[in-house]
C-alpha cells in the first residue's frame, strides 16, 4: 500500500511538470563534477606532456584529443547507466561478464602490442579506421564485468561465504578473468585484478583466517608463476627495484631509465614546479611516455611538490566519495558496486604513484583520470556510471528513487 502512494505521489510530480526536477535531483552531480574536475586536471598535464609534438596546423596533440573525446563519451555513457537500475545489470551480469571473454579470447589471435619491445603483452586490438589507428585494450571492460558478476557471486553465497566449497568456488571465478589478463602479457591489469578480488572478499565479510590461507597459497604459486609466466623483461623490471645485483650495469641503466628520469623531473620541480608548460624534462621529452605512466613526472616538475600532492588529493576524495554513496546504502549488492569501483581507481592510484616513485616496478598501470588514452578513460567512466546507477537507485530523497516507476508503473 505504501509503495502504490508512492508511485501515485511520482505520477502527479511528473503530470504536473516535475518530472525533469525529479531526473535531476536523482543524478549525483558532486561524484560527476568531481570526476570531470580531475580529469580536466589530468587533459591539462596531458597537454603539456605532448606539447612539443603538437602539429604546426593544430592546436593540441591527438592523444591529449583522443583522452577528452575518451572523457566525454565516457561519462555521457556513464549518465545513460545511471538510469538502468543496477539490478538489471546484476541480473544480467552473465551477458556483459560473456561478452568481454569473448573480446579477452579474441586477443589470443588477434591482440597486438603497442610497444615492440614488449611484443609479448598482445593485449590491445588495433582498429584502423580510415587514416586513424584506435587501440582498445578488453581488459579494461573485464574490470567492470568482474565487479558485476563477482558481486553477484558474492550476493549469492553472502550467507555462507565463510564455507570451503564456497571460497573455493569464489577463488576458481575469480582465476578465469586473471589467468586471461596473464595470457595476454597484461601483469599490471592482472594485479588490479588479484586486489580487487581481495578487497571484494573482505567488504562481503570473509574472515580473516581465509586471507592468511590465501597468502600462503599465494606464496607458495609465486615460483610457479615466476618461471611460467613473467619473462626476462619483467624479471628485469622487477630486478631493477629490489634486486639490482642481478643486473649488469647495461640492463640496469636500460631498465631504469624511465623511472629515474621521471624521479629526477618530479625532484626538479621541488616545491612550486618550474611553471606549467615549462618543464625542462617534460618539454624536452626526456622522460618516455610522460603522458602515460608517468603522468605524475609532469605534474610534480611543473607543479612542484603541491602540485603532485594536489594529484593524489583530487584521487583521494574521488575514492572518498566513492565509498560515501557506497555507505550510504543498506544495499549488500549496491555496497559491493561502490566499493569495487573504489577499490579499483585507488589500487591503480597507488600503483602507479609506487611506480613514479621507483617502490614499485614499472607494470603498465595508467593513473586514473589522469593519463592519456581512449580505452582507459572511457572504462573508466563506465565504472563510475555503476556509481551513478546505485545512488540514482538507492537515494535517500524520496522524489529521487523510484524514477523507472514512471516509466514501467
Amino acid at each position: 500500500m505504501a509503495k502504490q502512494k508512492h508511485r501515485t505521489k511520482q505520477r502527479d510530480i511528473m503530470r504536473s511538470g516535475g518530472g525533469v526536477k525529479v531526473l535531476l535531483a536523482g543524478t549525483d552531480w558532486l561524484t560527476i563534477l568531481l570526476c570531470l574536475a580531475t580529469s580536466a586536471f589530468g587533459v591539462l598535464l596531458v597537454h603539456s606532456a605532448t606539447l612539443r609534438r603538437v602539429p604546426e596546423d593544430a592546436l593540441i596533440h591527438r592523444d591529449t584529443m583522443v583522452t577528452i573525446a575518451a572523457i566525454l563519451l565516457g561519462l555521457f555513457l556513464a549518465i545513460i547507466m545511471s538510469f538502468v537500475d543496477y539490478e538489471l545489470m546484476l541480473r544480467f551480469w552473465y551477458v556483459i561478464a560473456g561478452v568481454c571473454m569473448l573480446l579477452m579470447l579474441m586477443l589470443i589471435p588477434f591482440g597486438q602490442a603497442p610497444n615492440p619491445l614488449r611484443d609479448d603483452a598482445r593485449s590491445w586490438f588495433k582498429i584502423q579506421v580510415a587514416s586513424q589507428t584506435i587501440w582498445f585494450q578488453p581488459s579494461e571492460l573485464l574490470k567492470i564485468a568482474f565487479i558485476l558478476s563477482y558481486t553477484w557471486h558474492l550476493h549469492r553465497v553472502k550467507d555462507d561465504i565463510n564455507k570451503l566449497r564456497n571460497i573455493a568456488m569464489l577463488g576458481m571465478h575469480a582465476m578465469i578473468p586473471f589467468g586471461m589478463i596473464v595470457i595476454t602479457g597484461d601483469l599490471g591489469s592482472a594485479l588490479v585484478f588479484l586486489i580487487l578480488t581481495m578487497g571484494l572478499l573482505f567488504l562481503a565479510g570473509l574472515k580473516l583466517r581465509w586471507f592468511a590461507a590465501m597468502l600462503v597459497l599465494v606464496a607458495a604459486a609465486l615460483p610457479v608463476v615466476w618461471i611460467g609466466f613473467i619473462n626476462d623483461f619483467q624479471k628485469h623490471r622487477i630486478y631493477a627495484i629490489y634486486a639490482e645485483r642481478m643486473l649488469t650495469d647495461a640492463q640496469y641503466e636500460e631498465i631504469i631509465y624511465q623511472q629515474r628520469q621521471a624521479r629526477y623531473a618530479m625532484g626538479s620541480g621541488q616545491l612550486l614546479g618550474k611553471g606549467l608548460f615549462q618543464g625542462g624534462y617534460t618539454q624536452s621529452g626526456s622522460v618516455p611516455e610522460c603522458q602515460n605512466d608517468m603522468i605524475l613526472s609532469v605534474a610534480g616538475e611543473e607543479l612542484g611538490f603541491l602540485g603532485a600532492a594536489a594529484v593524489m588529493l583530487v584521487l583521494l576524495l574521488v575514492v572518498i566519495r566513492l565509498v560515501m554513496v557506497s555507505s550510504r546504502t543498506r544495499n549488500f549488492r549496491a555496497r559491493l558496486l561502490c566499493g569495487g569501483v573504489a577499490l579499483m581507481i585507488g589500487a591503480q592510484a597507488v600503483i602507479n604513484v609506487g611506480m613514479c616513485i621507483m617502490l614499485l616496478p614499472v607494470i603498465g598501470i595508467t593513473l586514473p583520470f589522469f593519463s592519456a588514452g581512449g580505452s582507459s578513460n572511457l572504462c573508466l567512466y563506465l565504472a563510475v556510471g555503476l556509481v551513478l546507477t546505485v545512488y540514482r537507485h538507492q537515494s535517500e530523497h524520496e522524489d529521487t528513487r523510484s524514477y523507472f516507476d514512471y516509466l514501467y508503473s
